[in-house]
């Protein structure tokens, strides 16, 4: 018996055959985002050797892969490239509501958005990101200053992620406005609110407590690099 029985327990299987299907491929005991969109990928609740082995099959030799919510430790040939202690939180609280500043991006705003993760950090962010669900953005002075978007759709939830503000304009509240308009259309599906953080990162999720999120459980993120397929 497994003890993930949620589907916040390992969101990316869960959402692997439902909303994101046309974005997931699936095989076995793995799963996987097509890279562009993210390296996120995920293994059945308790895999085996198989499963290692179905995710080596569907993603390329010496690629990086990102895994959440998956509790088992890859085999000793497989490179972990980073592991990052985190933390999910559950948006139960939350009062979303629309901004008239945030604007709905579109693929032609794509390449300022990878500019603005880049530049302020944001990881597992692909060029076809915004295929997971609305983006959206605050510019000043047309510039794409903020922006923040939905990314793994288990049933019933959804991911806010790609919060990010420029530098320069920090402390102004944007990301909260943000984060409330975009979960103002999650909840329109009538969908719940998710979201996960860094651990280490007091700040933010000292700010994601404050405007209604509570801490679900502690997880773990890992990037680990596909063994070559001789």
């Amino acid at each position: 018996m497994t003890a993930q029985t949620h589907v916040l327990d390992n969101p990316v299987w869960a959402a692997a055959t439902g909303a994101h299907r046309h974005l997931v491929e699936v095989h076995g005991q793995a799963a996987r985002y097509h890279p562009d969109v993210t390296p996120l990928a995920a293994l059945r609740c308790d895999p085996d050797e198989r499963g290692w082995a179905d995710l080596t099959a569907i993603a390329a030799s010496g690629g990086v892969v990102g895994l959440a919510g998956v509790t088992a430790t890859p085999p000793p040939h497989w490179e972990i490239v980073d592991t990052v202690p985190g933390v999910q939180l559950a948006g139960t609280s939350l009062r979303a509501s629309t901004d008239p500043e945030a604007v709905r991006l579109s693929p032609a705003d794509v390449p300022e958005m990878l500019h603005l993760a880049a530049r302020t950090g944001i990881g597992l962010f692909g060029a076809r990101a915004i295929e997971l669900g609305t983006h959206l953005g605050i510019r000043r002075d047309g510039r794409l200053v903020a922006m923040a978007g939905e990314r793994v759709r288990p049933p019933g939830w959804t991911e806010i992620s790609a919060v990010c503000t420029d530098a320069a304009y920090r402390g102004q509240g944007l990301a909260t406005r943000l984060i409330r308009a975009v979960a103002a259309g999650i909840h329109a599906r009538g969908e719940t609110v998710y979201l996960h953080a860094a651990a280490n990162n007091t700040a933010a999720i000292r700010l994601y407590e404050a405007i209604g999120f509570t801490p679900r459980r502690t997880t773990t993120f890992r990037l680990v690099r596909i063994p070559d397929q001789a």
